[in-house]
């Protein structure tokens, strides 16, 4: 009886012992299977990583041929959308014309949500344009140069001595007079009781670009051609520049931002007739696209260059202010008695 009591008590002694032993067991099973879940899921995530990666340069690899592709094209391209065999062409003279949207003749290519500056940029960005450094049309620049030259400078960085000294780092005039030039400051009222209202500060955005909106200049250049087959005058458009007014650059002048061929901007054109619209305000059945407005010459411009031995812009030449509107009048006009004189009756 004693024997059996005492092999109780071993019994129930030896008990917890297998149990903390049982327990210690699964623990370090389990702890070794949670180890091995974490390894694997470590492994997937870098797999996964991995394979996002190489998807990544894969599709930079693919935007970088179809750039490339689309450059090239572009270089290849004339400049013309209806070019003309040189062998008809029996007179030649490139003039540059300003186009400021702001005017009511050219509100149509800038209707709200619908502006032709809009347009550009947006079909920069997709990669459906290719913009180039000047209207030479010799250097493409990528979308990151256009939309960084569309970021108006800070005021007063990045001016030399030399520039500060020639009056560069002064503030714009608010208004300009279509020609890049402030213009001129009116006297103030004398009075005796108010004091004199400060001039406006120059407009600065806040973003990092201007808005389609603010970039309401443009400048063409055409060549006026004469086709002795048809015996006519053309006005064949070879370039359109997005220029940066006058009051958003902290320096007081226009800057071109980029250029662009015609032939390029009319296949875009064409090819988004919603967005390329030239708003008829007294017919909504009759809105034409940009590329018509183009070739009926449904907007209005000036003459600030003609093609001459110094390269020299009509104000270079002529003066500013009213004198250059005079010589691009004159210009204008000569032009036409050109064309005229041409026939005899």
């Amino acid at each position: 009886m004693k024997k059996l009591i005492v092999l109780g008590l071993a019994g129930l002694l030896s008990m917890p012992v297998v149990s903390m032993a049982q327990k210690r067991t699964t623990k370090k099973s389990t702890t070794s299977a949670q180890k091995a879940q974490q390894s694997a899921a470590a492994q997937a995530a870098a797999e996964k990583a991995r394979q996002e990666e190489l998807a990544r340069q894969q599709e930079m690899q693919k935007q970088a041929e179809i750039a490339q592709a689309r450059m090239d094209s572009s270089l290849a391209a004339p400049a013309s959308a209806r070019p003309i065999p040189p062998s008809d062409v029996m007179f030649k003279k490139t003039v540059w014309r300003a186009v400021d949207l702001r005017e009511k003749q050219n509100l149509p290519m800038f209707s709200s949500g619908k502006q032709i500056t809009k347009l550009i940029t947006e079909a920069v960005k997709r990669g459906e344009l290719q913009a180039y450094r000047s209207d030479t049309l010799n250097t493409p620049i990528p979308a990151q140069e256009f939309f960084g030259n569309m970021t108006p400078a800070e005021t007063g960085g990045g001016l030399t001595e030399a520039e500060k000294a020639a009056g560069f780092d002064a503030p714009a005039a608010a208004e300009d007079d279509g020609w890049g030039t402030p213009a001129p400051k009116k006297a103030a009222p004398k009075t005796t009781t108010k004091a004199a209202t400060p001039a406006p500060a120059m407009a600065v955005t806040t973003g990092n670009e201007l808005l389609p909106n603010e970039l309401y200049k443009l400048e063409i250049k055409e060549d006026v051609v004469f086709d002795k087959k048809r015996s006519r005058l053309y006005h064949d458009i070879q370039a359109v520049t997005l220029v940066m007014p006058a009051k958003y650059n902290s320096l007081g002048f226009e800057k071109p931002i980029a250029s662009f061929k015609y032939s390029d901007l009319a296949r875009v054109f064409r090819a988004h007739p919603d967005e390329a619209l030239w708003f008829n305000a007294q017919n909504d059945a009759q809105h034409k696209n940009l590329a018509d407005a183009f070739d009926l010459w449904l907007f209005s411009s000036y003459i600030t260059k003609v093609s001459n031995v110094g390269d020299a812009r009509l104000e270079e030449q002529f003066g500013a202010g009213k004198k250059g509107l005079l010589a691009a009048q004159q210009a204008m006009e000569d032009i036409i008695e050109f064309e005229y004189s041409l026939w005899s009756y």
